[in-house]
């Protein structure tokens, strides 16, 4: 095993260019692989594990598992060796950052932005759930996000075949304790939802900016996975959509069997969550219980029946003097005012300790005040008052409230309390920021979405067109948009982006005179359930379809159910006066000048 320098060449093809990200297990080099003439990212195992089997076999099977997927949100891998003691994986370089890294800097995201992330991740996982593969170890640092707005999945380390038979660490819980399953927690095996409960808690995270669970020690936090209910997302910002957080409740569900099915039926939920017909949707319940969860078990106290005194105690009790009751009716008179008293003592105590500890943390914390609005000079005179350092490179970033100059935040944010002497940032504005719209048509418009939302904080919206010819182009091309290339932009704008309607769809079963074969031969096509039902009515003719649910234009999806209304016309009660009604072509049924005697 050797050292890794920069200019130096694994396997006399990959020339080191410098260090990119150190892990637990592994080392990651930027590299130039000289045959093809391309930049790749090296992960090396570190030098005190390159003798240790277990993460050698760990390490190898990252590069199995990987290897075998192939999709545009999932890091390729291009090579697997061993080089003078150096076990190594190349793969493809991502110019980006981490979510993680993301969140760190913006806080949390945008609601559009998170759903396009989450849509792409569920992608992407359900493509490796496809082939056999659970990634087990979910979370923001595994992301990698680019300049456009494409995630790729990375660190597929403790991956695992859902036929494999060994786990690491003879079946030991694996992945980040802060996005672990309650099932893995517990120490069960592996299943796709447990990647499915790790994307819920991963969602949660991207649109607040913090866990759900926190603790001071990992186990702390894997009993909190196991038995508290996720925090409320809309508590936190009611904002949010009730779809959103359905999608996050269903998918971090502590019984697997409340979760989603499979990764897809979170990806179908997710590419309509912020449709108007749907945000609005009622709040989730669980089918099944949460592993016998009960939110006000510990809040009840256990009430217990007085016990009676049996006829011999009060026999007993008869027979005791009088001076021994006056006694024991002082004794414990005596215990009440020792117990009163000793209550007073702890209080006083109490109080002293609390007024000395916010003695200390009024020496020791300094409430950030808020400077937004000012200027950055102004800003860093009170903030130097107060006691704290600033970071005299200022973060810029756009603003539709300051001017140009003025302060927007800082971080850590005000009203922050922070040690004495802690460094703030100040985030400057550089005004309003406009730009050019280009030309996008022809274009994946997921990753123009992302892209456009989270650098200028506009709202893309996502209209279906019918296109008759198909050819070269996919559901994800951008076919015409609206404003069109070259119009000036500002943050808060609407752009409108039209894509093919690829998916076939219901028709109008009611409308266009459906008859119920028909629709059976309709459902039997497209492998869907029919559940049919009557209704009495004199304002339809009999047998014609009244009800379609889903309605026509929806989407049709094989195993979902479809419910028809049947028109049935009343059995006529009064024989002397039968009731007149219509035919197909407008006369009335029963007596008229043509009919014969």
């Amino acid at each position: 095993m050797t050292l890794i320098t920069k200019g130096q060449k694994i396997n006399d093809r990959y020339e080191i260019i410098k260090s990119i990200g150190e892990g637990g297990m592994a080392n990651v080099y930027l590299a130039k692989d000289i045959i093809l003439d391309r930049k790749v990212a090296i992960k090396v195992l570190r030098g005190d594990l390159a003798n240790d089997e277990k993460f050698i076999r760990r390490f190898q099977r990252e590069a199995l598992s990987a290897s075998s997927l192939s999709h545009p949100n999932i890091v390729e891998m291009y090579d697997v060796g061993e080089d003078h003691g150096n076990h190594y994986i190349v793969m493809e370089y991502v110019e980006g950052k981490t979510l993680k890294q993301l969140l760190k800097k913006r806080g949390h995201l945008t609601v559009g932005e998170a759903v396009d992330i989450m849509l792409q991740l569920s992608d992407g996982i359900a493509h490796a759930h496809e082939s056999y593969i659970i990634h087990r170890d979910l979370k923001p640092q595994n992301i990698m996000i680019q300049e456009n707005g494409q995630i790729k999945i990375t660190d597929f380390g403790i991956a695992m075949a859902m036929n494999s038979t060994q786990l690491t660490q003879t079946n030991s819980v694996m992945g980040s304790v802060h996005y672990l399953p309650p099932e893995q927690a517990s120490g069960k095996g592996s299943t796709i939802k447990c990647d499915i409960y790790s994307m819920g808690i991963l969602f949660y995270e991207l649109l607040t900016g913090i866990l759900p669970f926190k603790g001071d020690n990992a186990v702390e936090i894997a009993l909190k996975h196991m038995k508290e209910p996720i925090p409320s997302i809309r508590k936190q910002n009611p904002a949010i959509p009730q779809s959103i957080e359905n999608i996050i409740l269903k998918a971090t569900a502590k019984n697997p069997k409340n979760r989603y099915n499979d990764v897809k039926e979170m990806y179908r939920d997710l590419s309509v969550a912020l449709d108007e017909d749907v945000k609005n949707q009622e709040k989730i319940r669980y089918k099944y219980p949460e592993m016998e969860f009960d939110e006000t078990k510990d809040m009840i106290p256990t009430m217990k029946p007085k016990k009676r005194e049996t006829k011999e105690e009060e026999e007993i009790v008869k027979e005791i003097p009088k001076e021994t009751k006056k006694k024991k009716k002082l004794s414990k008179n005596a215990k009440i005012i020792i117990t009163l008293s000793v209550i007073l003592a702890l209080l006083v105590i109490g109080l002293g300790v609390y007024a000395v500890s916010t003695l200390f943390k009024e020496e020791e914390e300094i409430k950030i005040q808020d400077v937004s609005g000012m200027s950055v000079d102004d800003a860093i005179e009170v903030l130097r008052n107060q006691g704290l350092e600033v970071n005299p490179e200022t973060e810029k970033i756009a603003s539709s409230e300051y001017e140009a100059g003025k302060v927007v935040r800082t971080d850590p944010m005000a009203n922050r309390y922070v040690k004495k002497g802690r460094t703030i940032t100040i985030w400057e504005s550089i005004g309003e920021e406009t730009f050019d719209l280009e030309d996008y048509v022809g274009k994946n418009y997921l990753e123009i979405k992302g892209n456009l939302e989270g650098a200028y904080k506009v709202t893309v919206n996502i209209v279906k067109k019918e296109v008759d010819d198909l050819d070269g182009i996919d559901e994800y091309t951008i076919l015409e948009q609206s404003p069109k290339a070259g119009t000036e932009i500002r943050e808060g704008d609407t752009i409108t982006f039209y894509v093919p309607d690829l998916y076939e769809k219901y028709p109008d079963f009611v409308n266009d005179g459906w008859t119920v074969e028909q629709v059976e031969e309709f459902c039997e096509k497209y492998n869907l359930n029919l559940l049919k039902t009557e209704e009495d009515t004199t304002n339809y003719k009999d047998g014609a379809i009244i009800y379609q649910r889903p309605v026509a234009g929806s989407k049709i999806e094989s195993n979902t159910t479809v419910r028809i209304t049947i028109a049935r016309t009343p059995p006529v009660n009064d024989t002397e006066n039968p009731e007149v009604l219509p035919n197909s072509d407008g006369n009335t049924s029963g007596d008229n000048n043509n009919q014969t005697p």
